[in-house]
This record gives structure tokens, C-alpha cells and sequence, in this order.
């Protein structure tokens, strides 16, 4: 997939309430958790990037995964599932910092 430029500014709580199958006022509360955790992820990603640690930047990748597809946001599960694949395979070629910055940027326009 190529580095899309997402924008979450805008969710449906309610259609994003019935999509997951849990009441409307959950979802700010998981929106909020889901902020707060990814602050945490990227920061660690950020590192294993700069350090150039397949292994780390694999485990946070996928941890950004799983938690953007919870959240049904799919252009972040796609871009950190691309990034994840290339750091299972310690692919050098593959661009780490551009797809981090998008990825940190989508999420920043969750409110």
C-alpha cells in the first residue's frame, strides 16, 4: 500500500459505535485510550527506527496494527502492516521514517 495522507478528524461515533458492535458512549473513551497508546508506540517506534532495530520496530508496528484495525482505522492498520512486513524481513530499502510520519500524522487527527 502507498503512504496515504488519512484524516480520522471527522469520526461518526455513532456509525463507528454500531460497526464495533458496543454503545456510543464507549467510543470517546476508546478513542482517548487508543491516543494515549499510541503516543506511547510511536515514541518506542521512533526509537527502534532511529537504532535501526528490526526486531523492536516489528513489535511496535504490529502493536499499531492490531490497535488501528480494533478501531476500524484502516489506513493506519495498512501502513504499519507494510512496515511490520518489511521489518520481519530487515529490508533496508524500505522507507521507515516516511511511513512513521504518516502514520504519527493520521493519528494526530483523531479527535
Amino acid at each position: 500500500m502507498p503512504i496515504v495522507t488519512a484524516n480520522y478528524s471527522d469520526i461518526d461515533h455513532d456509525k463507528l459505535a454500531a460497526t464495533m458492535g458496543l454503545k456510543k458512549h464507549y467510543i470517546a473513551m476508546l478513542l482517548e485510550s487508543f491516543k494515549e497508546e499510541s503516543d506511547i508506540l510511536l515514541n518506542a517506534l521512533h526509537v527502534a527506527i532511529e537504532a535501526v532495530e528490526y526486531a523492536n520496530i516489528r513489535c511496535n508496528a504490529h502493536a499499531i496494527k492490531g490497535s488501528a484495525g480494533n478501531m476500524r482505522f484502516e489506513a493506519v492498520y495498512e501502513m504499519a502492516k507494510e512496515m511490520e512486513l518489511a521489518a520481519s524481513a530487515c529490508r533496508e530499502d524500505f522507507e521507515y521514517k516516511i511511513y512513521f510520519h504518516a502514520i504519527k500524522s493520521a493519528i494526530e487527527t483523531i479527535s
